[in-house]
């Protein structure tokens, strides 16, 4: 009789390597990636979405190439939008257009750079505290303890304290973001920690980096996807909300700025397309990265995928 090894051996008495044992996930996640592109594709709301991001994104990048930056200032005061002035100008007869394009570059690199953070900060929290059980309970106190204090509040003051600039918007945002993605990623890694591949995983090896860098974090990154989304959205109304009440980077032009600017002057009730663009902007931008999540959601959904 042929005596078997518990740790790498299967009932049929055959000997399984690690590399196969973590190959299996990865090639189950690859046919489950390529069946929510199929399904997510089909949805004509979340490619909209999709290609005003992308859009946006390419806005950004070729801002220098599509209006000359919005720093001198021009003699034709408050006027409306025309062939000339497709946005209008402001109160100091600059290009709306212009701060419009150059406020999509600032206000994507706060969401990006403020999500990222917020993400690895907040991913790495709920995998620890769901792999280690002892820290769970401390993790959770200190995550309901956030999510339940005065945010808006609490930004105004860090930033009036701290100063206006894009460092400190950037780490104010990702500060009070970070724990709803730990609730959100936690909640799914709770159930991966318990299934059997870890399991087997963790008789394999001791290193508990090993396993949550090859098995869990692989497993939770849909929700990370969706985290992603959500808290660039939450990032661009956070910054364009620090920057109207003047607590946002005065040296660069954002959203948010051309709002405050527009109000200092007292130019915003008569001309209204000093707030009409930068919100259409900031709304298009939140929506369709809304619109992104729920689309990728019910393409993830395997219900939806047997259709």
């Amino acid at each position: 009789m042929t005596s078997l090894d518990p740790v790498n051996a299967t009932p049929t008495g055959l000997p399984v390597s690690s590399e196969a044992l973590s190959a299996e996930p990865v090639a189950e996640s690859g046919r489950a990636g390529a069946a929510t592109w199929r399904v997510f594709r089909r949805d004509p709301l979340g490619i909209i979405s999709l290609g005003l991001l992308l859009l946006l994104v390419v806005v950004a990048l070729a801002a220098p190439l599509l209006a000359s930056y919005p720093a001198s200032y021009g003699t034709d005061v408050l006027r409306p939008p025309s062939l000339q002035y497709l946005f209008g100008t402001d109160s100091l007869g600059r290009d709306v257009l212009g701060e419009v394009i150059w406020g999509t570059q600032q206000s994507l690199l706060v969401a990006v750079a403020a999500s990222i953070i917020a993400i690895a900060i907040g991913t790495l929290v709920a995998v620890i505290g769901a792999y280690f059980k002892r820290l769970d309970v401390f993790i959770s106190v200190i995550v309901d303890l956030t999510l339940s204090l005065p945010v808006l509040p609490l930004m105004i003051l860090i930033a009036a304290l701290i100063g206006p600039s894009t460092a400190t918007i950037i780490g104010v945002v990702a500060a009070f973001s970070w724990p709803e993605v730990t609730r959100l990623v936690r909640s799914q890694a709770l159930t991966v920690v318990n299934l059997p591949y870890v399991d087997a995983a963790r008789l394999m090896t001791t290193s508990p980096v090993w396993i949550i860098g090859r098995h869990i974090i692989p497993a939770v990154t849909p929700v990370i996807v969706v985290s992603v989304v959500v808290t660039a959205s939450r990032a661009v109304l956070s910054a364009a909300g620090l920057a109207f009440l003047g607590l946002g980077d005065p040296t660069t032009w954002s959203w948010g700025r051309i709002l405050y600017e527009a109000q200092q002057s007292g130019a915003m009730s008569s001309a209204w397309w000093l707030t009409l663009f930068p919100s259409i902007a900031i709304l298009l931008l939140v929506l369709s990265a809304t619109l992104l999540s729920i689309a990728y959601n019910d393409a993830r959904n395997p219900r939806n995928r047997a259709r």
